[in-house]
């Protein structure tokens, strides 16, 4: 690339089909950005540029490499990294293994050393080092484009808004001052525009989303640590003053910077917020900022926006589900996602002619079956009016899909009715990221079924987590924890979960990625950590099928 500023973030890889790709990108001024001969203007938010441009007229299942240009003046790629690839998708599964690569929780770089060695190595930046040297070393076009994952899941907690780096506090008090309001959290829609900089301004990792299709979906990090964990929570919140600007410039930059890329061109060209913000002339943060309020403002309600969404890989659909700022916090109705989202999940899981379905949530489905028992207990107590079940459920996290048991009911019984088809699918798989730590465990159901059903947890990407909740994590799988922690569930009024359980794989720590292989209808998970050399090492490698 031209030693130019011009490009400010990106180029990132979003949706790839099979005849189309769509490219994100931040620029420093507006104008036309162009790829592969096909243009898009840029739109402005709060003096920051975008441009989201989509290619079409691509050859199914086939490799090319590309260019990006701004106003002719080309701003990538760059020098001394191969040449960015888009890669499209066949219509049948064939015998070519597909990759999907999935972690969570990737906290950025600091430029503080004691801190940078507490937090350790970038499992996602180990992994782009690792695929650019197999990429360059490859003999030919055919063998690096072979190397490419076929999606990226990152899982949530791409930004870290409410624990910000040391030099990000530094650059928010020379900015705004950090005494009053959101202190040295993020505050406004700029603020989370150099955010976003500083989380994905690494070059590898740049490289690697520029050549690999990434799909994301938020965590509750992106907004704030127990975003939406229950009514209370969100009645502390609107008594601060700031509350409303920072969540709404969270929804904001949120759809620019991830949810944008996530959908298909079918769907950007019918997408209303998308249409109105081209269409501006000016400023499009008013616009943003009425949907954001419009989007918060539906948490509660059985129908909402949705922000989930669905990728075919093949002969494997992906389906995104938004845990977070989809779910209903009534006492009466506590659901992690809303009525007419999880309508939408169980028509796209049940498509016929699917190898492999991937349910991706931020939020693990399956737990360790002791802390399970614990979240369920805990939210019928704190449904009853308990302070002190709110309180803890707050403090240590006790929000994930067994702590809204409706809906973990709900999924259960919907997993389980599609695994017993006739067409099912030879694996179904929830992706899964948060809660600092890896595993794999393996469901099974009253009735016979034909699909092997799994939860795959992969996090952190880039995190730590206190030592003693290894021990915690790791307690939480025996069976003698489990059999106490059903026995006082049941006498708490626990209801027996729908769905058996038992880990497979893990619980593994450290910093981590997961790669789920997938050939035909056989699959197998890889689990690898990153090491203080900067490497990956293999943690397990786990047959699915």
């Amino acid at each position: 690339m031209t030693d130019s500023t011009a490009l400010v973030l990106g180029p990132l890889l979003r949706h790839v089909g099979t005849t189309t790709a769509t490219v994100w990108v931040e620029v420093d001024h507006p104008g036309t950005v162009e790829v592969l001969g096909h243009a898009a203007p840029t739109f402005t938010v709060c003096g920051e540029h975008y441009a989201l441009v989509v290619v079409r007229d691509l050859e199914p299942g086939s490799v090319q490499t590309y260019e990006v240009h701004l106003d002719g003046e080309r701003i990538w790629p760059v020098d001394g990294f191969p040449p960015s690839r888009i890669r499209t998708r066949d219509d049948v599964s064939g015998d070519r293994t597909r990759r999907v690569v999935f972690g969570s929780c990737r906290y950025p770089p600091t430029g503080d050393p004691e801190l940078e060695a507490t937090l350790g190595v970038d499992a996602l930046d180990a992994y782009a080092a690792r695929l650019l040297g197999r990429v360059t070393a490859a003999p030919d076009a055919d063998a690096a484009a072979a190397e490419l994952p076929d999606v990226i899941a990152l899982l949530g907690d791409q930004v870290y808004a409410d624990e910000t780096t040391p030099r990000t506090q530094r650059w928010i008090r020379e900015r705004r001052g950090a005494e009053e309001g959101a202190g040295t959290e993020i505050a406004d829609y700029p603020e989370y525009a150099h955010l976003y900089a500083e989380t994905w301004c690494d070059p590898e990792v740049r490289w690697l989303l520029s050549t690999a299709p990434v799909a994301m979906i938020f965590d509750d990090h992106d907004i704030r640590d127990d975003w939406n964990t229950s009514q209370a929570w969100r009645e502390e919140m609107a008594q601060l003053d700031w509350w409303p600007t920072r969540i709404r410039a969270g929804l904001a930059s949120y759809w620019v910077y991830q949810h944008l890329g996530n959908m298909d061109p079918a769907t950007l060209e019918s997408d209303d917020v998308y249409r109105k913000v081209m269409a501006c002339e000016g400023d499009a943060y008013p616009v943003l900022e009425e949907f954001a309020a419009r989007a918060d403002a539906a948490v509660g309600r059985p129908a909402g926006i949705r922000w989930s969404y669905h990728w075919d890989l093949g002969g494997t659909r992906l389906l995104m589900v938004d845990s977070r700022c989809g779910r209903v916090l009534n006492d009466d109705d506590r659901l992690m996602i809303n009525d007419d989202t999880f309508a939408w999940l169980e028509e796209e899981a049940a498509a016929p002619d699917l190898d492999h379905v991937l349910i991706g949530s931020s939020i693990p489905w399956l737990m360790p079956p002791a802390i399970s028992q614990v979240q369920s207990m805990d939210e019928r107590s704190a449904t009853r009016g308990s302070r002190v079940a709110e309180w803890l459920r707050q403090a240590v996290d006790l929000e994930h899909w067994p702590a809204f048991r409706a809906s973990f009911d709900r999924l259960a019984r919907l997993v389980e009715r599609t695994a017993a088809s006739s067409a099912a699918p030879a694996t179904i798989c929830v992706l899964s990221g948060d809660v600092h730590h890896c595993y794999a465990a393996r469901a099974t159901f009253p009735t016979p079924t034909h699909s092997h059903v799994y939860q795959l947890t992969a996090s952190p990407v880039r995190n730590a987590v206190p030592w003693f909740m290894e021990y915690v994590f790791s307690a939480g799988w025996t069976r003698s924890a489990t059999r106490v922690a059903r026995r006082i569930g049941r006498r708490w009024g626990v209801p027996p979960e729908p769905v058996d359980w038992d880990a497979i794989g893990g619980p593994y720590f450290g910093n981590a990625i997961a790669t789920l292989e997938l050939t035909g209808r056989s699959a197998r998970v890889r689990f690898e950590r990153s090491t203080r050399e900067g490497g990956l090492e293999p943690i397990s490698v786990l047959p699915l099928t």
